[in-house]
């Protein structure tokens, strides 16, 4: 007698991320409910009665994306026209006063909801089914996560809200930012129905206290939640370390005891032997931003040092691009120019850098990051137009780096809920949301426009 599932993939090529990395040709993944209940070779419907048949027609199976690190906000000013009415930033200190806080202090809740709208709609159509993402809205603190959480829900993926909590303009703002990370803890982390987790957010070491340290870390504990901060993307943060408190910033974490198994470290571009021992010594990992780190022309960190230590990296897009396909091949390719060596990053550490590695980083490998029976059913199908060479068992990781684009990703279930299917969104109506996200987007820029140039005068003054 068959199984009765809920949905069953027939007729795919299965990469299923697992321990042995096995990829199965001409194979199925059985879904019922919200988790997969078996995956195998073969015609699936010889073993299972589903509800609902989806033909892969060849395509690539696999699990779901996940993205180490994002910023939803950082969506609202592609291509904006305040690029054009500042001087243009000469380091990354320049690009965080011109660009992105003199846009901050401006962001509302509406802001923050229409961000996290768009940012889940742009993952799902790329195949990411899960993010960790924080905002950074110094004068929309208390609740903002919640507006965000409404619109990650409407889309229906899975994520990590948290606010960046900074104590660059007032001791109190971070406080208050730490706070609202901890309400949203108490209000998700427990009730195992929410698709949406918080943790804890700390912007970088040159901004907040060595108590902030303290409170994240306790707060963290106590809960049992994840701890993030961006680390030595920028001179600017070793520096200030070095001059404040005589050690770099890395050092300066582990003196206070915030490293640790639970800690994702951001960026990491510029530190050096000791402070990495102490990363691989802690547990720590690090989310990979190469393509940011690019338009931030803040240099390249050594992944593939990190990676041989054992520290796990994963890779995540900064708020930049949020196609995983285009993350994946420029990561893929920076550390082979940067050093000179074309041996460096296989097409295979790069897949597992966006898949198993994260959901390890996140504390979910046991749920998500790869296809097995009794994992929660986030699957992805890939259906690539016109791959120019033969997509098999023995090509897919080549291709899924050098090959596909998020265009290519057909069909996404999160928690076993079909969210996409041959390219179409089912959850909202992806026009109607679209066209509030530029309204608001426009508002958001006649502001910035109007009172931006305001804020870096003020900070001229300073």
């Amino acid at each position: 007698m068959k199984e009765k599932v809920s949905i069953l993939i027939n007729n795919g090529l299965i990469v299923t991320m697992d321990d042995k990395r096995r990829i199965i040709p001409d194979g199925y993944v059985a879904i019922d409910e919200d988790k997969i209940v078996g995956i195998g070779k073969g015609d699936g419907k010889d073993k299972y009665d589903a509800e609902k048949v989806i033909d892969a027609k060849k395509g690539v199976v696999m699990p779901g994306f996940l993205c180490a690190h994002t910023h939803f906000y950082g969506e609202l000013l592609r291509a904006s026209p305040w690029f054009a009415k500042i001087e243009p930033p000469t380091d990354f200190i320049q690009n965080l006063q011109r660009i992105w806080w003199a846009l901050d202090v401006l962001l509302t809740y509406e802001d923050a909801y229409a961000a996290a709208l768009i940012g889940s709609l742009d993952f799902v159509k790329s195949g990411t089914t899960m993010f960790f993402d924080n905002i950074s809205s110094p004068n929309a603190i208390e609740g903002v996560l919640d507006h965000m959480e409404k619109a990650v829900n409407e889309v229906g993926i899975r994520g990590i809200l948290t606010f960046e909590a900074t104590q660059r303009r007032s001791i109190e703002e971070g406080i208050r930012g730490v706070k609202e990370n901890e309400r949203f803890i108490k209000k998700n982390n427990n009730d195992p129905s929410k698709l949406v987790k918080g943790a804890i957010y700390l912007h970088a070491s040159f901004t907040v206290t060595d108590d902030l340290f303290r409170m994240a870390r306790e707060i963290a504990n106590k809960y049992g939640a994840l701890l993030s901060i961006h680390v030595e993307e920028g001179l600017v943060d070793v520096y200030h370390n070095m001059e404040r408190y005589g050690i770099r910033p890395i050092e300066r974490m582990h003196k206070l005891g915030f490293l640790g198994p639970d800690v994702i470290l951001v960026h990491v571009v510029h530190a050096n032997d000791d402070e990495l021992k102490l990363i691989k010594e802690s547990g720590a990992h690090v989310a990979h931003n190469a393509m940011s780190n690019m338009l931030n022309a803040v240099g390249v960190p050594r992944i593939p040092l990190m990676m041989k230590m054992g520290i796990n990296v994963g890779i995540g897009n900064d708020g930049y691009i949020f196609d995983v396909f285009e993350n994946m091949r420029t990561t893929y390719l920076i550390h082979k120019v940067w050093n000179l060596d074309p041996r460096l990053m296989t097409p295979q550490e790069i897949v597992e850098m966006a898949t198993i590695n994260v959901a390890k980083m996140f504390g979910v490998e046991k749920e998500l990051g790869s296809l097995e029976a009794g994992k929660k059913a986030d699957v992805i199908i890939i259906r690539p137009e016109l791959p120019p060479t033969p997509v098999n068992e023995k090509t897919v990781y080549g291709h899924i780096v050098n090959t596909f684009t998020g265009k290519d990703v057909k069909t996404v279930i999160v928690n076993g809920r079909i969210i996409m299917e041959d390219r179409k969104v089912l959850t909202i109506d992806e026009a109607k949301a679209l066209e509030y996200v530029h309204k608001v987007v426009e508002r958001l820029w006649d502001r910035l426009l109007n009172e931006g140039k305001y804020q870096l005068d003020v900070l001229d003054k300073k």
